[in-house]
């Protein structure tokens, strides 16, 4: 099985673009958080429609599971905590997202919502208590998407200070799952002492980073292989999910067809209109 991975996008829809023209090349495209950008012009309420409709073609394409991020919080629950209430609406189009857990071939996947106070947060831990069994009853390989990476590694460092998730840390202590998939951070991959990947314990986590333009900083997990590579602009390295953890991650020399074809998606910017010469 093979999953793409991409996070951050924050409304460029050029990477939108490009996410659907790679998505028939996946058994899961695996969006790890922030499609909206609560910096942007666009009004939130217009991002959301347009994303809604990427996510409806991505869906028709492939299976597709979405966590919120911190830019994706739309309302205030009864609780006065900050909730993604659009993403709730995106199950209707079949695709796994804050809350669930999605079964394909031997693997289990669990998204989990951005949590902004205890009661989502409390939610979590239920969620991941239950999940842990079917876990247990069903699955070789047991994946969390979680937009925030864990605190104190190098997938959450900014490069003054970390900036992950405390309390993930001890869901993964407490239930080891096999990969944990985020985002977040943006610079983390591309400084001194971050990285797109770590290992606590018996887990990988990723994070894919964040880089303008067209296509996304995208990490493709090779399940049946056990290998991850990660794709940035000018760079492209790839790790064995078999080995022990070692930096730093190798450069991909000699990448599969499959890989390669990523990057020959044409940019529709670029396109030549019909019967222009020259």
């Amino acid at each position: 099985m093979r999953c793409l991975i991409v996070a951050d996008l924050h409304y460029s829809l050029p990477q939108f673009d490009w996410l659907l023209s790679a998505a028939p090349q996946f058994d899961l495209v695996i969006f790890a958080g922030d499609a909206l950008d609560i910096g942007s012009a666009v009004d939130f309420r217009a991002q959301i429609l347009v994303v809604k409709k990427y996510l409806s073609r991505l869906s028709g394409l492939t299976h597709v599971a979405l966590c919120s991020g911190n830019h994706d919080l739309d309302e205030r629950s009864a609780d006065g905590e900050k909730v993604a209430r659009w993403i709730d609406e995106v199950r209707q189009l079949g695709i796994a997202c804050d809350g669930d857990s999605l079964t394909i071939g031997d693997t289990l996947f669990t998204i989990c919502p951005w949590w902004d106070g205890p009661v989502v947060r409390d939610r979590i831990d239920a969620q991941l208590r239950e999940a842990a069994a079917l876990a247990a009853a069903t699955a070789k390989r047991w994946v969390w998407v979680h937009h925030a990476p864990p605190a104190n590694s190098p997938t959450s460092w900014g490069g003054k200070r970390f900036f992950g998730d405390v309390e993930l840390v001890q869901w993964i202590e407490r239930y080891q799952p096999s990969i944990v998939i985020s985002g977040h951070v943006h610079q983390s991959p591309f400084i001194p002492d971050g990285s797109w990947f770590d290992r606590l314990g018996a887990t990988w986590v990723f994070n894919t980073g964040l880089q303008p333009g067209r296509p996304p900083t995208h990490i493709v997990l090779d399940l049946a292989q056990g290998t991850a590579f990660w794709l940035a602009a000018a760079e492209q390295q790839w790790i064995d999910l078999n080995a022990p953890i070692k930096r730093p991650a190798a450069p991909i020399e000699e990448p599969p067809a499959w890989l390669i074809s990523l990057g020959r998606i044409a940019d529709p910017i670029l396109a030549r209109p019909a019967g222009v010469e020259g």
